[in-house]
């Protein structure tokens, strides 16, 4: 009697992972050697940020995605911090814009110039403190902008208005242990956590109240990692009491059971996922592992199902993600990890095998743009919203970054005296642009925007006349010249 085996229909069933060649890749980076199981990398279709060992305090790397090759040992570092940098994430509505977390209990903000760093930088836009042990978790809003989350090995998480330096909520009683990971959902209602009490949580920032609790989510002690997915689902990996590594997907509404497990092996290295809401496939990469492994998640039984693996002879120290605008959509690359060596960073990309070169729709949907759907004040005011999505049909070409400004609020005329100066938050001098008209960030930043307009056009007005006059007096030489005066 024989058994036919029914494959799964799926166009992700054939993708594959490409080391790109070593003229592409970023040799000679001394990665950080800190015992911290963050990524230790960060990337947008800008540049590429790494945190490197520093003597006597603690710095990363940023790189323009274009300077492959050997870099210089004299390379510019950001390197502000009097501590090791543990966590480094880019802002996803500025692609100059970082946050950093370290051990010195401070987080920071840089703009990091249009064409990268041509000397050290050494002073954050803002300096966030607030936390009375090392910061071990920076992340950004998806949707509102200058909307900030810190977590520190003191279990508090804090979440900050970057453009005023204010804290905004400090969640101080939810977690009784270490805090492993935190991921916002698609819209920033809510953020899962993972803790050492071996508890996922998801929580309500804004009314600071836990919405939902698992209790030994995975019962072994090693570290675990929570991710909400577009659903509203909660994908978890960690640890099962036998020390196998496992991977879970959870429905909030009901917590008691996972909707799937599935154990992969019994190596040690903490599970750091990453996730692609546009193909609900999710890339699994084990820290000192050498290989990725990649699933589909789906709404049918049973739920998480396994796509391919892609290995390599190295382990991985860390790694990034890039976000979904910046792939080069007419070679089907559905996403690109950036691989850390001991010494290198070695890109990777991931491929669906098509004929045709036409852009595929099916491959990419319109995705998360940098455009910040919210304000900081009106989702603090209680306003949700979904990304603003962009097609990347025309090979998505950004727009010109603003620089990021902090405005200290007008405390004469502003009735939140007391919100907004609060200790523990120091702003750089260099980037302070005080708001006076009556508190309102809004009518400030649109006066100067205009003024900025103003001086531009003057200064165009002065080049085009000064330009003008000099052509005239250039065809004039040229008419003397042909007839034979000069």
């Amino acid at each position: 009697m024989s058994f036919r085996k029914v494959v799964r229909q799926s166009k992700f069933r054939h993708v594959f992972g490409q080391p790109v060649k070593n003229d592409q890749c970023y040799e000679d980076i001394r990665v950080s050697r800190v015992t911290w199981d963050s990524t230790f990398c960060a990337v947008n279709p800008k540049f590429l940020a790494v945190i490197v060992e520093a003597s006597g305090g603690g710095a990363f790397l940023v790189l323009p995605l274009n300077k492959t090759g050997r870099i210089d040992k004299a390379y510019p570092t950001v390197c502000g911090h009097t501590g090791p940098v543990l966590d480094i994430d880019w802002c996803p509505h500025n692609d100059e814009v970082i946050a950093s977390g370290s051990e010195d209990c401070t987080v920071m903000v840089w703009q990091i110039p249009e064409n990268g760093l041509a000397s050290p930088l050494t002073e954050p836009v803002v300096v966030l403190e607030g936390h009375t042990k090392r910061v071990g978790i920076v992340t950004w809003h998806p949707t509102a902008r200058n909307v900030l989350l810190s977590a520190g090995c003191d279990n508090v998480v804090l979440i900050w208005n970057v453009g005023t330096a204010e804290e905004l909520y400090r969640l101080d009683t939810l977690h009784p242990d270490l805090i492993y990971n935190v991921s916002w959902n698609r819209n920033g209602s809510l953020f899962c956590s993972a803790c050492k009490d071996k508890s996922v949580r998801i929580i309500d920032p804004r009314r600071g109240t836990l919405v939902a609790e698992r209790e030994k989510a995975h019962e072994g002690a090693r570290p675990m990692r929570a991710i909400f997915l577009a659903d509203g689902k909660v994908f978890t990996t960690g640890f099962s009491r036998m020390s196998e590594r496992q991977l879970a997907l959870w429905d909030p509404e009901n917590l008691e059971e996972p909707m799937a497990l599935q154990e992969l092996d019994s190596s040690n290295g903490a599970l750091l996922p990453f996730y692609d809401p546009d193909t609900s496939v999710v890339y699994v990469c084990g820290k000192g592992d050498s290989s990725i492994r990649y699933f589909e998640i789906t709404d049918e039984s049973p739920y998480i199902h396994f796509l391919n693996t892609f290995t390599s002879k190295e382990p991985q120290r860390g790694m990034g993600s890039m976000p979904k605008r910046g792939l080069e959509v007419s070679k089907c690359e559905i996403a690109r990890f950036y691989k850390l060596h001991e010494r290198k960073c070695e890109p990777i990309v991931m491929t669906v095998p098509r004929k045709s070169d036409l852009f595929q729709d099916d491959l990419y949907p319109d995705t998360a743009g940098p455009e910040a759907a919210l304000e900081a004040e009106e989702w603090v005011s209680g306003r949700d919203a979904d990304p603003i999505l962009i097609s990347l049909r025309e090979a998505y070409v950004p727009s010109k970054q603003r620089d990021l400004k902090v405005s200290r609020r007008n405390v004469l005329s502003d009735s939140r005296l007391a919100s907004s100066t609060r200790p523990g938050s120091s702003i750089s001098a260099v980037a302070i642009a005080d708001a006076t008209s009556g508190g309102s960030l809004v009518g400030a930043g649109e006066a100067r925007k205009l003024e900025e307009v103003m001086q531009e056009l003057r200064a165009l007005r002065a080049m085009v006349k000064e330009q003008g006059e000099r052509i005239c007096r250039l065809e004039e030489q040229l008419g003397r010249m042909e007839n034979g005066d000069a």
